[in-house]
């Protein structure tokens, strides 16, 4: 029987440098898209695809970030006595049950798969996600919703996979893979950052995994020997690797919907846009302030 997939590892440890000044004193996951920090996002699609533990390893200067999702009990008391039900109800959203999220510290920036490894404890002998907030995904039903129910259908390790175009795959790890379904790929090696004329397909991983502990059995293994990967880190996708090596099933997942790079400033800027436009209170005045600068941009030139 398939075990299910409820505990999500989110690896928030990061300094955010791309971001300074601002990320000097606020975290780079609270940043705010539109009126949502990016934590935010990465939360809601956890809870949509059937999460119900959330792991966060963070390091120095993330209290922010901790105290995001506890109560906040005169704000609430002031909206109540105002009677400003709708913003009360989206406030609630961020709250999250006693026990729910559980806090781990990476002492030093040693890469994704010792991120991970920072967690093991609490991940146990279970298969677990891992979603990294820079990754904002818009999709009809969340992403992480449609890898598990692949998982749950054919079970084994995945990450999420997106077409992109070859001037820009040296950017990714590109998978070497063979079809199985119209949206799975079964993975034969991962290439991390290749030329575009040596990239085995164009096929591209991004910040979305459903993982078996075994993973774990790796890296905690790297670590044992001090075996790191690019940039002298411990990368998660060795250890990934490892599991192909070993004969068991990684699937790429290529998922619907789409996904900004919220970890740079112009994807960051690209998303702000994109759900700008998605809500019914801001599309029409957002709209028409892009058009009027667009035409402003164009007589300009």
């Amino acid at each position: 029987m398939t075990r299910k997939v409820t505990k999500a590892v989110f690896p928030v440890a990061g300094l955010g440098t791309r971001f300074l000044p601002a990320t000097k004193s606020i975290p780079k996951e609270i940043l705010t898209l539109v009126d949502r920090p990016l934590i935010q996002y990465a939360i809601d699609e956890a809870r949509a695809a059937g999460i119900t533990e959330f792991i966060f390893v963070t390091s120095r200067g993330k209290a922010a970030l901790e105290d995001y999702f506890d109560d906040a009990p005169e704000l609430e008391a002031s909206l109540k006595a105002k009677k400003k039900t709708a913003i009360l109800e989206e406030l609630e959203k961020t709250n999250m049950p006693s026990g729910a999220i559980a806090y781990v510290r990476q002492r030093k920036a040693l890469g994704l798969g010792h991120a991970v490894w920072c967690a093991r404890r609490m991940i146990g002998d279970e298969p677990f996600a891992v979603i990294l907030t820079d990754d904002v995904i818009a999709a009809d039903k969340p992403c992480l919703a449609q890898m598990i129910e692949a998982y749950e259908e054919n079970p084994g390790n995945y990450v999420a996979a997106m077409e992109v175009p070859s001037s820009k795959i040296s950017a990714y790890g590109v998978l070497d893979c063979e079809p199985v379904t119209p949206n799975t790929v079964k993975v034969k090696g991962m290439v991390e950052k290749p030329p575009a004329e040596e990239a085995p397909s164009n096929l591209a991983v991004i910040g979305r995994y459903i993982l078996t502990p075994e993973i774990l059995k790796h890296i905690d293994d790297a670590i044992a020997s001090k075996t790191t990967g690019a940039g002298g880190e411990y990368q998660l996708t060795d250890s990934i690797a490892q599991e192909i090596d070993a004969g068991n099933p990684v699937y790429g997942f290529r998922f619907k919907g789409q996904r900004y790079d919220c970890g740079t400033k112009a994807g960051f800027l690209q998303a702000t846009v994109a759900f700008g436009l998605a809500r019914d209170d801001l599309r029409d005045e957002f709209a028409e302030y892009l058009a009027d600068a667009i035409g402003m941009q164009s007589a300009a030139e």
